[in-house]
């Protein structure tokens, strides 16, 4: 009793202590935060004639108490750059680094009253369109609490509804696109029946439907050759998904090892008939996906749960992929995403059979793997938030605020976490390929060192304070990267970078080795290391002075990568990196020029290849790398960036620097001749054959290096799991069905009225796929993942609404009374008369999740005119 009575007295004791620090704070205070109304919004894109736009913040005291005049200071991220200086209200605004910045006060500011508001107008670069161009993360600091910051909570964003607010610049094509644009689009999609729709996913070599079903009401007998055997433990787990835990029956399942399928390392046939499923590959691989082809199979809904019966359709199946080289990037960095994320990556990878994960883990504004020796990586560098100097975390990023508790700012995967994910992967034979973004973008990494360094140094540790120090911290280059960092460049004339390297690359070998995961290549980076940097650095002219191959600073970067390749080459390792990795500068004609890198040609090189801005100047740079030898991976901005929005509209999250990234892109890109299906370019303007003229084609040398085709999240926007499905899904499908499925008719069709009909048929097959098919399986299969519902078209002609849907199969539901449209609403079958009124319409998947709502108001048809008159 004594001791529960002491525990009462304690936690007693602990509430008044709070209580009072609480009221402590509150004197301190000048100002009740929560009762700052704030919004912003833009004001107008093309401001004044330039490329940049007007924003402007509103703030409103809703409290009997005036906002003080001083003694504050409000910090936000942009992800556009800011004209800094002081804004007509007296308030000034900074750029801190990165995406931050803040407000301030200055002379002559006199508050705001209660009841009154302030409006605070910031000219930004280029333009903003949609929600996720929007500042975030807002928070104020007073004087008195320096280190203490405070959300603004009551913080919302108007919606830019005018020309001027939605148009980038002059020739801008479209405002928005609009509910009649989608219905055109929609138009040339057939409704296929089911029955006439292949059952297999991605589509495969040889399909051919029996129509003699296999029904399954008890459990198989499973049997493998011993070279198959772990398949068939795979099976088993997931039939008991489906079927439970139920007696056995007398239905075969044999995998067969065949050997003449020997040199097809991820192939097999299946065939699947009332008497049992018979599956042959002769690697585990093959026998994998095999299993995968056959959970395809299988209707939607039976994963919503334990089934009392499965029927299976009788098929008869060969396969084996086009690339063997199929990949996803992920990026956990910019905005953390937990294991349980990761582990349903892995899944939906594994069903849908690609092969490759890219795991960017470090970034400026992250670094997301422990490494042990080094502690300071996860303890500094994987921590977000609001410091007076950020020497011991990192500044917020993306609007992850000022406290370090935010989720997407601040996290880290374990040694022991990650080496389950390497299980988890390999498990579904998915190798992942770790990134250890190098020498730029390491900002995380840079300053994770420096904290290392100063802690040792106080220590009097002096040498082991500069053992993995990655900053000369004499240098004064001036330079900032294309997200605004000042200090995000590993000086690469240092010993203790590269000794840094390799034992961030010794310790991830050995969570590998540990996790039995295979690791060939580390992931370097070598993306956007921006000018000016190491001009100034003492380091890096000693270097010069020193090495006389050196003789200019653009140099530095092939030393690096020798540096990098013999490094990694020492443990048994090759490289991969951006594609900058592969380039050097040069000149032609008197004006810069970068050219493949002739230098590591032969050291079987990887090179991801980003930059296909369609109409940016470099659409074939990825066929002059390929042809000159580097092995790249097509990672394109215009296809397969997951990243960019789907559509041009207010409320479609994502970027679009690289254009608008609906699933139809990674569906419609021809590897080997992508010019010939580039549809619009960077900026959604029409292209033909003509803005390829002079581009180098593939060779077919260049060809037999292109092992495969990569599709990129980055996070940036992506705050939460459910916006990192919205964003993969369904873009992943048409990755997956082009990194997979062999070179479709219409790509090598030439005649170009035959070659747009073929397409047009598969696009129709491959959606109705989607809608009937994929999208409803996964409404259920791991939980069900949260997929992009498309909006639904509509067109209106003499009072009649008519609607369509990208993916046949999903449902439409409308309204003509203006409430919104719920799962119960009517369900859209034919056309509907509406003059007068506005129809609301949402497209709905199984599970009653639903699309944004479509609005139209519907002109009074002119039969309805005509009959008023009379």
């Amino acid at each position: 009793m004594k001791r529960y009575n002491y525990l009462g007295k304690l936690i007693a004791t602990g509430m008044l202590l709070f209580s009072t620090v609480a009221v402590v704070l509150a004197q301190q205070s000048p100002y009740d935060v929560s009762r700052l109304k704030t919004s912003w919004e833009v004001v107008e894109n093309h401001y004044q004639g330039q490329d940049n736009f007007l924003s402007a913040f509103t703030f409103v005291n809703t409290t009997n108490k005036p906002f003080p005049a001083k003694g504050w200071q409000l910090y936000f991220n942009f992800v556009r750059m800011v004209t800094p200086g002081e804004l007509p209200g007296h308030v000034k605004v900074e750029h801190i680094n990165g995406d931050l910045y803040r407000f301030t006060p200055a002379d002559g500011f006199n508050g705001i009253a209660p009841g009154d508001s302030l409006k605070l107008g910031i000219t930004g670069d280029a333009w903003a369109v949609n929600f996720t161009d929007a500042p975030a993360g807002l928070y104020l600091v007073w004087d008195a609490q320096p280190e203490k910051g405070v959300p603004i909570k009551d913080y919302s964003i108007r919606p830019s509804t005018t020309a001027k607010q939605l148009m980038r610049y002059p020739g801008d094509k479209t405002a928005v696109v609009t509910p009649t644009d989608i219905f055109k689009q929609n138009a040339a999609v057939k409704d296929i029946p089911v029955a006439q729709l292949p059952l297999v996913f991605p589509t495969p070599v040889s399909y051919t439907a029996t129509g003699n079903n296999l029904v399954l009401d008890a459990f198989p007998v499973i049997k493998a050759d011993p070279q198959l055997s772990a398949s068939a433990n795979v099976l088993k787990e997931e039939l008991q998904l489906l079927l439970g835990k139920r007696a056995q029956g007398n239905v075969p399942v044999e995998f067969t090892y065949d050997a003449a399928l020997a040199g097809k390392t991820e192939g097999y046939s299946l065939k699947v008939s009332p008497q049992g499923i018979v599956i042959k590959a002769a690697t585990e691989a093959g026998a994998f996906y095999a299993i995968q082809s056959l959970k395809t199979l299988v209707a939607p809904a039976a994963w919503s749960g334990v089934q009392k019966s499965i029927s299976i359709p009788g098929v008869e199946v060969t396969d084996e992929p086009r690339f063997g080289y199929r990949a996803f990037m992920i990026d956990v960095a910019r905005n953390f995403h937990n294991k349980r994320d990761m582990l349903r990556i892995l899944d939906l990878m594994a069903l849908y059979k690609l092969n490759i994960l890219h795991f960017h883990f470090s970034d400026d504004e992250g670094w997301r793997v422990e490494i042990p020796s080094l502690p300071e990586l996860t303890t500094v560098g994987a921590k977000r938030g609001h410091s007076t100097d950020w020497k011991n975390m990192l500044p917020p990023s993306y609007g992850s605020g000022p406290d370090t508790s935010n989720a997407a700012g601040t996290g880290y995967f374990s040694r022991n976490d990650f080496i389950e994910i390497l299980r988890y992967a390999t498990a579904r034979h998915i190798r992942v390929l770790p990134e250890i973004e190098s020498p730029g973008h390491a900002r995380a990494a840079v300053k994770s060192m420096e904290s290392r360094y100063y802690r040792l140094k106080a220590a009097g540790k002096d040498q082991e304070a500069s053992e993995y120090l990655l900053t000369d911290l004499q240098d004064k280059s001036d330079y900032h990267s294309v997200q605004y960092w000042n200090d995000n460049v590993m000086n690469v004339a240092l010993p203790s970078t590269y000794h840094f390297l390799d034992k961030v690359v010794e310790e991830l070998q050995a969570m590998y080795k540990e996790a039995g995961a295979p690791l060939s290549a580390v992931h370097m980076g070598g993306d956007e290391v921006p000018g000016g940097v190491f001009e100034k650095s003492p380091a890096c002219i000693a270097l010069m002075q020193q090495d006389k191959s050196l003789t200019s600073v653009n140099d530095l970067w092939y030393y690096y990568y020798r540096k990098v390749n013999d490094l990694v080459k020492a443990r048994g390792l090759t490289v991969a990196g951006w594609e900058e990795a592969g380039m050097r500068k040069t000149s032609l004609n008197g004006e810069a020029q970068s050219i493949p890198n002739p230098d590591f040609v032969n050291d079987n090189f990887q090179l991801n290849v980003w930059n296909n801005v369609i109409g940016g100047g470099q659409e074939d740079l990825s066929y002059r790398l390929a042809n000159a030898g580097y092995k790249v991976i097509l990672s394109g901005v215009s296809n397969f960036y997951f990243d960019m929005a789907y559509m041009k509209s207010f409320d479609e999250p994502g970027f679009y620097w690289g254009g608008f990234v609906d699933v139809d892109k990674p569906f419609y890109f021809i590897p080997f001749d992508y010019y010939k299906n580039s549809k619009v370019d960077g900026r959604g303007n029409p292209v033909t054959a003509e803005l390829f003229v002079g581009k180098d084609r593939l060779t077919g040398f260049g060809a037999s290096n292109i092992p495969g085709i990569q599709g990129l999240l980055w996070s940036e926007t992506v705050t939460s799991s459910d916006r990192m499905e919205y964003m993969m899904l369904p873009k992943l499908l048409g990755l997956a069905e082009r990194a997979w499925a062999q070179d479709p008719a219409w790509a090598t069709e030439k005649d170009p009225a035959k070659a747009d009909a073929l397409y047009a048929q598969a696009w129709s097959v491959f959606s109705n796929v989607m809608g009937k098919r994929e999208m409803p399986r996964l409404d259920y299969y791991d939980g069900g993942f949260n997929w992009r519902i498309p909006t639904a078209g509509a067109a209106v002609e003499n009072g009649v609404v008519t609607a369509n849907v990208q993916m046949p199969g999903l449902q439409i539901r409308y309204t003509t009374n203006g409430e919104e449209p719920t799962f119960k609403s009517p369900l859209y079958t034919a056309p509907v008369s509406a003059g007068g009124k506005v129809v609301k319409l949402k497209v709905f998947s199984t599970r009653g999740r639903s699309s944004r709502t479509t609005t139209v108001k519907v002109p009074v048809a002119d039969t309805q005119m005509k009959n008023n008159k009379l």
